[in-house]
């Protein structure tokens, strides 16, 4: 299987993988502690789990407390149903953010539009953002097509009112730097070679968000639950990495996407803009192309669609349709995500193969 589905889910790390080996054998005194108990083995875990917070942490604005939670979905619907005041947000945003907002009843949402790019406007952001706005909710790389948005220029919007800036960092992270002007930013491990089921929210000193989960109020910033030692560690140790390798990941990402676009040939056009963009994502389209006999034919290489979360909907990607695609380019349109492990070679192979099943349809 030649794997191209990085923005739904990244290869666990070995490195991650033997973190986590510690808590969870069996036969080790680690295994079952409780981070939240006051005895040696629950504060061996405790110890494990803050050496983890500051490894995450390492690659966040300063300032600022995080707090581990199951995932991405729950820092942003935290974040979101945590805060007060109005909302504005972009019709590109991930359905944990859009449906998240859809359901805050009794508060003002505001979605929106993008242009061709994927990219929201300025001056659309400046007239939207006005006072009685409490949050304004932006991912920093989109999932679906990878463009970067300017968050910078939005917190400043948004501070300029006293709302919140709230990025959904889980595209970007280790990989695009965070601007240091935001207030939130929602995490997710097994975006950066890290474990399924951890994410994080970080939360700038002095904002207080009322709690999502109720319970005991163990974790930082007062979310109930029992931490898991064994997937703080792994996410940890992800985070490490993506500090470490940094400079040749993104190297590596950017000699794929060079090459990649230069083997696709004519007849494949790039949604999303092509400058403000993260290189290890490619969603392209090509008129005509009918995606689920594509994929049926190339069952060994994992390519996507669109995004993962919305796998089955029947609907095409509410991202492309964003940008100003039709229904029928939106479904001629696949997205081929690639990173760390990724060789070369078979993501070549893996192209060729793409443009020549392609090509059989016409």
């Amino acid at each position: 299987m030649t794997y191209l589905d990085y923005q739904a889910t990244t290869p666990l790390a070995p490195e991650a993988f033997d973190a986590m080996l510690p808590w969870l054998r069996p036969d080790s005194p680690l295994s079952h502690a409780n981070p939240h108990s006051a005895h040696s083995a629950g504060r061996a875990a405790k110890a494990a789990v803050e050496v983890a917070r500051d490894q995450v942490a390492a690659l966040l604005p300063p300032g600022g407390k995080l707090a581990f939670t199951s995932g991405a979905t729950e820092a942003l619907n935290w974040a979101i149903r945590g805060s007060t005041g109005a909302i504005v947000t972009l019709a590109t945003e991930h359905a944990a953010v859009l449906d998240t907002v859809a359901a805050a009843g009794g508060r003002a949402v505001t979605v929106l539009p993008v242009d061709a790019q994927g990219l929201v406007a300025i001056e659309a952001a400046r007239a939207a953002i006005v006072p009685g706005t409490g949050l304004v909710a932006v991912m920093l790389v989109n999932n679906e097509i990878g463009v970067v948005q300017p968050i910078a220029a939005l917190a400043t919007l948004a501070h300029s009112v006293g709302a919140l800036m709230l990025v959904d960092a889980v595209q970007g992270y280790g990989r695009i730097p965070i601007p240091p002007e935001v207030d939130l930013v929602a995490l997710s491990a097994h975006k950066i070679h890290g474990p399924k089921g951890i994410g994080g929210l970080w939360v700038r000193d002095g904002i207080a968000l009322a709690p999502l989960l109720h319970g005991g109020g163990q974790e930082a910033l007062g979310r109930s639950g029992t931490l898991s030692p064994a997937l703080c560690a792994g996410f940890g140790t992800a985070a490490r990495l993506m500090q470490e390798r940094a400079a040749a990941d993104a190297a590596h990402v950017d000699a794929l996407a060079q090459a990649a676009r230069a083997r696709l040939g004519a007849g494949w056009v790039v949604n999303g803009s092509t400058e403000h963009r993260y290189p290890g994502n490619l969603n392209i389209r090509r008129e005509g192309l009918d995606v689920a006999r594509l994929m049926s034919d190339l069952r060994d290489i994992a390519f996507s669609a669109g995004s993962a979360c919305a796998s089955g909907s029947g609907r095409a990607s509410h991202v492309l349709r964003a940008t100003g695609l039709d229904e029928r380019q939106a479904r001629a349109s696949i997205r081929l995500g690639f990173g760390r492990y990724t060789r070369q070679e078979e993501l070549m192979v893996a192209i060729d193969r793409i443009v020549a099943a392609a090509t059989a349809q016409d």
